[in-house]
């Protein structure tokens, strides 16, 4: 069996540090002027920092560029493109078709990611993109088991998929929380705006509590549960999916690590024989459950529910 590779994002080089210790093969990183919703915030010099670590571990290390590019934007891509080839970063995660346009007047050979959140759902798209430089496709959240199955059964590039972590549900160039207040009498309130990355929105009519914020690119507004499938892998390291994401934004460092070191046992236990796995993985999701924080409830996000068409 090929081991899927555990992909993580961490918040800060030190934080790299501890996940190489974890188990992490590949790390997502990178600022928020090019990148969407990251864990933490690198500057070209963290960049490097970090990468010089990952290799050293003989880890790989992708650099968000997955953000909406409009004109005023576009300049800054190129010569961002240059400083990663110099670093040697492994990959550059993208979603805006101008990245494609971009890498080539950078006249660099990065591979390239797709990751348009929402819409890569089929294995046509995969092969349309991979046609055009991207290795890999970064499935959307919201795709059923079998989908996700379907599409790695017909395409030849790379498919990852996020097997743990909150998800985005809705994002605006906008900046929202202001139109909130303004209207608080017709909108839902808004909890902790003073600490931009602690806040939550609430819904008493479902009983549930977003997370949001803005930043450069806009308002994000994040699922309430938080999606776990360590004690459902099976199907994913059966049809040889070749990457999984652990998704830490909004979590704590130590939070990340735990789960990551889960994880990486529950791989390296199925690489030795489908039974290590399945003799290990309900105490994995006890280990996971100890830690969770109690606001944020795990599910099985899309993975198990029914497609309606």
């Amino acid at each position: 069996m090929k081991k899927p590779e555990l992909l993580v994002t961490p918040q800060s080089v030190e934080h790299v540090e501890a996940l190489i210790q974890a188990g992490a093969d590949a790390f997502l990183i990178g600022e928020q002027q090019f990148g969407l919703r990251l864990a933490g915030e690198f500057s070209i010099e963290q960049v490097a920092a970090a990468t010089e670590k990952i290799h050293a571990a003989g880890k790989k290390v992708y650099v968000a560029m997955n953000a909406i590019f409009h004109n005023d934007r576009v300049d800054a891509l190129a010569p961002y493109m240059r400083k990663l080839a110099e670093i040697g970063v492994d990959a550059i995660v993208f979603g805006d078709p101008a990245m494609i346009i971009a890498r080539r007047e950078a006249e660099v050979t990065i591979p390239l990611h797709w990751s348009p959140e929402t819409i890569a759902t089929n294995w046509f798209q995969a092969d349309y993109w991979g046609k055009r430089g991207a290795t890999r496709t970064v499935l959307a959240r919201e795709l059923s088991m079998d989908e996700v199955i379907e599409i790695k059964e017909n395409t030849k590039f790379e498919i990852e998929v996020q097997v743990h972590g909150m998800t985005c549900m809705f994002q605006s160039k906008r900046s929202l929380l202001g139109n909130y207040f303004l209207y608080q009498d017709k909108a839902m309130e808004v909890e902790n705006r003073k600490e931009n990355r602690n806040m939550f929105l609430h819904d008493d009519e479902r009983n549930n509590k977003y997370p949001i914020y803005e930043d450069l690119n806009g308002t994000h507004i994040f699922s309430p549960n938080d999606l776990c499938i360590i004690d459902e892998l099976d199907e994913l390291f059966e049809a040889g999916i070749d990457s999984f994401k652990i998704e830490g934004v909004l979590q704590s460092p130590e939070y990340v690590v735990t789960v990551t070191e889960c994880y990486r046992k529950a791989i390296d236990a199925y690489a030795e024989s489908a039974d290590s796995y399945f003799d290990i993985k309900n105490d994995l999701l006890a280990k996971i459950e100890e830690i969770q924080p109690a606001i944020r409830p795990l599910d099985t996000g899309f993975y198990f529910k029914e497609t309606v068409y």
